[in-house]
């Protein structure tokens, strides 16, 4: 299908000038044989470069040139040469602005010097410029705002895409947010008791106050324990939408309850933090913290928050323990550091946690700050958004100003020398009238509706104009031309309008006062036609013009119209595919959740309200395996999230070593696919880019070609290139879409060729190097 329409319209063109070389078709005769040849060779050159008008289209542009040149010279009166209107279309389609004003500078400049060599510098010559730039201006605006519409549901594609991936992954996601918070609710609670009341029960013969104050602090956080938990289920209920209030005085807060557990803390934090990434240092500092509580009980402890270029800078530190850890075997459930990585790169930051040289542990997070200033290349690209949004409106009013002057200069360039000069000021008046007339046209898409009205009324200009110079009739006549801009007006009401109901009147007032204004200045000197004309003459006139024009300008209207039904439904529709990804996303996490608080109202809540009732009696053992009761809870419910609940197990992350796997199981299936470098390419790789290596393939292969496919792998100088061969429909369409928000993601870039081939690059470590990750704390 791809193939018929590049190669359609260049064989209908080649076809049509071919009948215009058959003998006796052409009233002035075929060309000589030499001329032929060169028509012919011309033709051949045309076609081939037009069938490349959408891989290439500024190499077909230029292959439409030579041969527009070559059949020109060899034929000037028969030779067509469509070619470079069709080629210019496909360059601004296809390519940028600046692109798009050189190419149109270009085929201006080489059409301009080949009239100028088979005219001559003579009056002609004027007219034929004026007419050539307008007819490439024109050409060069409607493949402009062609490339914004298909620009425009290219982004939309990419929404839509983006909100599948979520809506895929909206379980696995809230599973492993939720794992985090019950981790974090475990930790900051249940342990504090664990390792207070194991203290106390070690030293009950030495200090033997110490067993009321355990008791008393069991009872304290066990209660708050109660409270933390009843309200995560009551969170649960929720959207789960960040809190962008200022959390400052929360992170405080936490700092300071860790305190009065008889650890000196510092903390040095700004006082207005907000945002997911505030949520991510509160979550990283109770974990850090509540790690610290364990593994180095009795250590000072500093929790300082800085801002530095647009990013927070988050650093956890404690000194080394004053002694062997006592009670905390067993208590963690392995996810510390593992969670405070996924909290940190749930909000696009890092995080590294190792040993200090001092024995101490240090934990360490770069996140980026809600408050920061907006990107400069973001600001960047939307100032190139809206320069290349800005092109469309004034190439197509240029063109009609062009065109109508141009038409005037055609029609004066066979008056004689002296007819012309003597009407010169005139001649000059009515193009400054018909290009102040198509002025308004700049804005016709953000003001529809005030430029039509300008329109209407710059065109009475003329007949003012008429009985104030006054003009000749045969110089007013030329003002008719104006008709254009009132058709282009009409349209941009019905097309940028609000609809058919409320601009059904624009034809009917187009056609009013256009048919009043060409009658006011054919009338406007008492003639008609050289004959005297009266009120009734005009009156009729009127009418006849009104008769004509209406049909005009209600197809125009129409055609408007036609054009924003389809837009709108085009945007209705991503706006409900948008909608309905995102709300089933919503609900896979909220199942989610409302599983979540079913199981842990009947596993962790009974226990808990267990330790406080035991620590009310003064049952200090009982409150210890109570405590332990519930932690063992709390870490089943967490293995069971791991698990993936009742929606099964989550899936281990596929590598680059599993793409083998899946050319195996293509083969098996019947189809031919080949895979080569691995697994030498993929030797070292991060993990993050193992995964998008294999989703890539993954996607690429799936998209449902059934011929023969090759994989190849290279890596060279840090930087991963994936070639995929024989997937046609993955290089275009929704598959294409997913696949360049995948490559997005991974920060890498991707080239979609219609002929089948994707070739993506990713950043990845030097060949065969080792993956560097920190090593696993001991306090997970």
């Amino acid at each position: 299908m791809e193939t018929i329409r590049n190669w359609l319209l260049p064989l209908l063109l080649a076809a049509g000038q071919g009948v215009l070389l058959w003998p006796g078709v052409y009233p002035d005769g075929t060309p000589g044989p030499l001329a032929l040849a060169a028509v012919v060779c011309a033709l051949a050159v045309e076609t081939a470069a037009l069938g490349w008008r959408r891989t290439a289209p500024v190499r077909s542009l230029a292959g439409t040139l030579a041969a527009g040149v070559l059949g020109g010279f060899a034929w000037p009166d028969g030779y067509v040469g469509l070619g470079p209107l069709i080629a210019l279309y496909s360059v601004a389609v296809r390519c940028p602005v600046p692109v798009t004003v050189r190419a149109l500078a270009a085929v201006v400049g080489v059409d301009w010097v080949g009239a100028a060599v088979t005219e001559g510098l003579r009056p002609p010559l004027l007219s034929t410029m004026a007419l050539s730039l307008g007819t490439y201006v024109l050409c060069a605006g409607l493949g402009e705002a062609r490339r914004q519409w298909l620009a425009g549901r290219l982004t939309a594609a990419r929404r839509l895409a983006g909100a599948e991936q979520a809506r895929l992954l909206a379980g696995d996601q809230e599973r492993r947010r939720l794992a985090r918070e019950l981790h974090d609710v475990s930790a900051h609670h249940l342990t504090s008791v664990v390792v207070t009341v194991d203290a106390a029960l070690r030293l009950r013969d030495d200090r033997p106050g110490l067993s009321a104050e355990a008791l008393a602090f069991a009872e304290r956080t066990g209660t708050e324990t109660l409270t933390a938990l009843q309200r995560l289920v009551g969170l649960l209920r929720d959207t789960g939408r960040p809190d962008h209030r200022p959390m400052s005085g929360r992170i405080e807060e936490l700092v300071a309850g860790f305190g009065r557990l008889g650890r000196p803390v510092t903390a040095r934090i700004p006082d207005d933090l907000a945002g997911p990434a505030a949520e991510a240092v509160h979550g990283i500092v109770r974990e850090a913290l509540t790690n610290a509580l364990r593994y180095a009980p009795g250590a000072a402890a500093r929790v300082d928050v800085r801002r530095v270029d647009g990013l927070l800078e988050l650093t956890v530190e404690n000194a080394p323990p004053r002694g062997p850890a006592q009670g905390a075997g067993g208590l963690g459930a392995g996810r510390g550091v593992a969670g405070m990585r996924e909290r940190a790169a749930s909000v696009g930051g890092e995080l590294t946690a190792g040993p200090t040289p001092e024995g101490g542990w240090r934990v360490r997070a770069t996140l980026p700050d809600a408050a920061a200033a907006r990107r400069p290349e973001e600001t960047g690209w939307r100032r190139d958004v809206l320069r290349e949004q800005r092109f469309a409106d004034p190439a197509l009013m240029l063109a009609a100003m062009l065109l109508p002057v141009a038409s005037v200069l055609a029609v004066t360039e066979d008056w004689a020398g002296a007819a012309r000069r003597a009407v010169l000021p005139e001649l000059l008046l009515v193009c400054g009238l018909l290009v102040v007339h198509a002025l308004p046209l700049l804005w016709r898409r953000r003001a529809p509706w005030a430029v039509f009205g300008a329109v209407l009324v710059t065109a009475w200009a003329g007949p003012v104009a008429v009985v104030a110079v006054p003009l000749p009739s045969h110089v007013a006549q030329f003002l008719v031309a104006g008709l254009l801009v009132e058709t282009l007006a009409g349209y941009a009401v019905a097309a940028y309008g609000p609809g058919a109901g409320h601009t059904w009147p624009a034809p009917v007032v187009a056609t009013l006062g256009a048919a009043g204004a060409v009658t006011a200045v054919a009338c406007a000197d008492g003639m008609v036609a050289g004959e005297r004309a009266g009120p009734t003459d005009a009156v009729l006139l009127s009418f006849l013009l009104s008769v004509v024009l209406a049909p005009v300008f209600t197809a125009v209207w129409g055609a408007g119209l036609l054009v924003r039904r389809r837009r709108v439904r085009a945007l209705a529709y991503d706006d409900f595919a948008f909608a309905s990804s995102m709300w089933q996303a919503d609900r896979a996490a909220e199942a989610e959740r409302q599983r979540l608080a079913d199981t842990l109202r009947e596993a962790v809540l009974t226990h808990t309200r267990a330790l406080v009732g035991a620590a009310r009696r003064g049952e200090l053992a009982q409150v210890a395996d109570t405590a332990r009761a519930a932690l063992a809870a709390m870490r089943e419910m967490l293995r069971g999230l791991a698990d993936g609940g009742a929606g099964g197990p989550l899936a281990p992350s596929p590598s680059a070593a599993d793409l083998d796997a899946l050319c195996r199981a293509l083969c098996s299936a019947g189809r031919e696919v080949r895979l080569r470098g691995l697994p030498e390419a993929a030797r070292g790789l991060p993990p993050s880019t193992q995964v998008s290596v294999y989703r890539i393939v993954e996607a690429a292969l799936g998209a449902g070609d059934p011929g023969p496919a090759r994989v190849t792998l290279r890596r060279r100088r840090g930087t991963l290139r994936i070639t995929v061969t024989g997937v046609r429909l993955a290089v275009a369409g929704p598959v294409a879409e997913r696949l360049r928000v995948q490559v997005a993601a991974g920060e890498g870039r991707i080239v979609c060729e219609p002929a089948g081939r994707l070739r993506v690059s990713l950043p990845a470590g030097a060949p065969g190097a080792p993956v560097q990750e920190v090593s696993p704390s001991p306090y997970a």
